[in-house]
């Protein structure tokens, strides 16, 4: 048994957050509808890598979703989505604030129809406010949040990271946001409206930055791999050029670090006994344990940290992931049929649960692949089905 088995989920977001939002329901089991443009598609299936043309991102971002093709800009397209509304506990969606209005989509609309609907709404900048109807995106999140202004080196350019960060956050977010208001619904036998604005969850996880500012005007600076909370905190080549991260988030563990690096004076000096006071004299830090680390190769750097319980972890790629034992113990991977490309290795769900685990049941699949499907058990006949199909309502 799954533990969402029962519940209907429409996802009518696209690219990243939303969808990923859906992504993490379906993987515990519930039944998640996927509505693309009939033409177009999500775009997300044209982004990163591909197999034979076909979107390996869009493979993992969409898996345990049935895709219906579903034009809502059109009249006919809308009476679908308002039919599944009717029989759904939950629709994510993405458009620009107005959008859903303009289709005679509202939420109170939706919510006339099935009271027990949670409508989570996923803009860039929220339902209201000057920019509310600006096209926003993971990225002006990352910039607008300070993620940006305090990443990188401290003489470089602020840096954005290399993926969807703002929306990953985001998507884990809207799933709370979703089962919060699902046990509200629990009480109450109501559903509600969820407004969430993808600039707002990452800049919570930046720390109390804005708590800082007021009570103190601290404005958080770009300190590279170090840290502005404790020292040492960065990475470190070995001599055989692997490079390994540390940190000292714990006192014990910062003294642990220094003792063995062989300048255990460093622990009787006033300043060591906090984070705070580390990071004055992080320069010092760093040098005793870079050189330290200089001299020996890897593997010894790591069995003698590991000898005396301090944090140490090699910096991966993706090729070094593929053959850690410790992620082969947790079964972070897993291999799915698929039926376009006969298999595929992707990550498995985020977490483990004793009784009711989740599970990857199938990859993303081919635009429009559950459309009759969907609409049969709206109560669409066939001959209906078909003049949808030749009118572009569907595909």
């Amino acid at each position: 048994m799954t533990s969402l088995a029962d519940l209907r989920v429409i996802d009518a977001a696209t690219l990243f957050a939303g969808p990923s939002a859906a992504m993490m329901l379906g993987d515990f089991g519930a039944d998640v509808i996927k509505i693309e443009h009939p033409r177009r598609g999500d775009p997300s299936r044209g982004h990163g890598a591909s197999l034979n043309g076909v979107g390996l991102w869009w493979k993992t971002l969409s898996r345990n979703k049935r895709t219906a093709a579903v034009d809502l800009s059109q009249s006919e397209g809308q009476e679908i989505l308002r039919r599944l509304a009717e029989r759904s506990d939950v629709l994510i969606e993405n458009f620009r604030p107005g959008t859903l209005e303009r289709w005679n989509l509202a939420p109170e609309d939706l919510l006339t129809l099935n009271p027990r609907l949670i409508v989570a709404r996923m803009t860039g900048f929220g339902q209201s406010g000057p920019m509310a109807k600006q096209p926003g995106f993971g990225t002006l999140a990352e910039a607008m949040s300070g993620f940006a202004a305090m990443t990188g080196e401290p003489d470089g350019p602020p840096t954005l990271p290399p993926l969807a960060l703002a929306d990953g956050i985001a998507g884990l977010a809207m799933s709370y946001a979703i089962m919060v208001a699902l046990r509200a619904r629990e009480r109450t036998g109501r559903g509600q409206v969820i407004d969430l604005a993808i600039i707002e969850p990452i800049m919570g996880l930046l720390g109390p930055q804005m708590t800082a500012y007021k009570a103190l005007g601290v404005v958080p600076r770009r300190t590279g791999n170090r840290s502005s909370s404790n020292a040492p905190r960065n990475t470190y080549r070995t001599r055989d050029g692997r490079w390994l991260a540390i940190s000292t988030s714990a006192q014990p563990i910062a003294e642990r670090v220094v003792t063995l690096v062989g300048r255990p004076d460093l622990v009787e000096q006033p300043w060591f006994a906090s984070g705070h006071g580390r990071v004055q004299h992080v320069d010092e830090l760093d040098e005793a344990v870079a050189s330290w680390i200089a001299e020996r190769d890897a593997e010894e750097v790591i069995a003698r940290f590991e000898e005396v319980q301090a944090a140490v972890a090699p910096i991966y790629d993706v090729s070094d992931i593929a053959e850690d034992p410790q992620y082969a113990a947790l079964g972070t991977f897993q291999e799915v049929p698929d039926e376009e490309l006969g298999s595929l290795t992707m990550q498995n769900v985020f977490f483990r649960l004793s009784d009711t685990p989740g599970e990857i049941r199938w990859p993303g699949r081919r635009l429009g692949r559950d459309t009759d499907e969907v609409l049969g058990e709206l109560d669409y006949p066939d001959e209906r089905i078909a003049a949808l199909r030749e009118a572009g309502v569907i595909a």
